[in-house]
């Protein structure tokens, strides 16, 4: 299947493919305040449809991860994790037509993030693994 997504204003549009049936949920500071529900997939199932130049990308702690955002909304529609850097996660609730109600939501220990992280636990986030 293919989803469409993007920001609320409409600058940054993208579409994914795959079967989207669960979600992660993430406690880290930064995902509990974008309220994020994560699904990681490979990057060629990935394209961005508007131009690179119309996102803004924050860096923090470690600057593996790459948090793009719409400059003129303020939407973080999607990112490049820290856990899987040679994918892209897609915010859930920024896809079209998704009912969230729907979707498995898996948690995530992100506050505790290098624990977690060694006990692949975002391993669920990933498409295909439900």
């Amino acid at each position: 299947m293919t989803y469409r997504g993007g920001c609320h204003c409409g600058k940054v549009a993208f579409e994914v493919d795959g079967e989207l049936t669960a979600a992660g949920q993430c406690n880290c500071s930064i995902c509990s305040k974008k309220a994020y529900l994560h699904w990681i997939v490979e990057r060629d199932r990935f394209r961005l449809l508007t131009p690179e130049a119309n996102l803004a990308v924050y860096n923090f702690n470690t600057k593996t991860a790459k948090h793009y955002f719409c400059p003129v909304c303020g939407v973080a529609s999607f990112y490049v994790p820290r856990s899987d850097p040679d994918k892209i996660d897609i915010n859930v609730r920024c896809l079209d037509g998704v009912d969230v109600s729907k979707l498995e939501v898996y948690f995530f220990d992100g506050h505790n993030w290098e624990e977690a992280h060694l006990g692949r636990a975002h391993t669920r986030f990933h498409a295909g693994q439900d």
